[in-house]
């Protein structure tokens, strides 16, 4: 199974949603099947189809969950200067500054400002020292970031 590149903060929420899930979840799906149960025929009891497809979704979330935290591999800095999956990286557009943390794919998330390092700006910018200047191509063209700051 393949790594999956993850910050400490990142590992520790889907240990906690997992948690959530094995706890909270199992129990309040239980009921729900206790519940439709308790109607009467399982064959004509769309609440009771409804129960076992949730709990299906679920089970199936817990087990993605527990590979990516078995193959988690926390990210850790290791070159100062220089972009790396963890890093936070300040650049300019020409246009102004924009700020992004280059994370694992299992963060990514563009509205919080964290770009996969498989992303096409992501994968642009690692390996890259302060100063540089990346090129990504995008459906808009190609757009032009200069490094102004990494931590």
């Amino acid at each position: 199974m393949e790594e999956k590149y993850i910050s400490q903060e990142g590992l520790d929420k889907l240990k906690k949603e997992l948690e959530i899930l094995k706890k909270d979840e199992r129990i309040k799906i239980a009921e729900e099947l206790k519940t439709a149960i308790s109607f009467g025929d399982l064959s004509e009891n769309a609440a009771y189809d409804d129960a076992k497809e949730n709990q299906a979704q679920l089970e199936a979330r817990i087990i993605e969950l527990e590979k990516l935290i078995h193959n988690a591999k926390i990210i850790k800095h290791q070159k100062k200067g220089w972009v790396e999956i963890g890093s936070l990286v300040v650049l300019n557009d020409g246009k102004g500054d924009s700020s992004y943390q280059v994370v694992g794919e299992e963060e990514a998330n563009p509205i919080e400002g964290k770009l996969s390092f498989k992303s096409p700006l992501g994968a642009a910018l690692i390996n890259k020292p302060e100063g540089a200047k990346v090129k990504v191509e995008t459906p808009r063209g190609i757009l032009e970031y200069k490094i102004i700051r990494i931590s």
